[in-house]
């Protein structure tokens, strides 16, 4: 049997965390980020994949939502030049159907 890992909410978030930060910090490429992200999912265990994928997607969403305020802060600012500024891409929300009831 392979290695499993924990898919807790907060497993969930420390792993995205920690690869935001290796990005940020360039000790990871986003192609690293990427492999880091599919060598991840393949150890979930394929039972415990709705839930993984249900705090996946919250933690995403969240991390947008929270860089999406940051940038938006940025450019009501008088003495900011925001001209080089990412524009962030909407994170697709979840048709109310397909969502899965978890209790975190």
């Amino acid at each position: 049997m392979g290695q499993e890992i924990s898919v807790s909410y907060q497993a969930v978030k420390s792993k995205v965390y920690r690869l935001i930060d290796s990005l940020v910090e360039d000790a990871k490429t986003q192609d690293d980020v990427q492999e880091s992200m599919k060598r991840w999912w393949k150890l979930v265990h394929p039972e415990d994949r709705p839930i993984a994928r249900k705090y996946l997607l919250t933690v995403l969403a969240k991390s947008n939502a929270t860089l999406e305020a940051i940038c938006e802060g940025l450019t009501d600012l008088k003495d900011f030049e925001p001209q080089n500024l990412p524009r962030l891409h909407a994170f697709p929300e979840e048709p109310a159907s397909q969502r899965m009831k978890a209790s975190m």
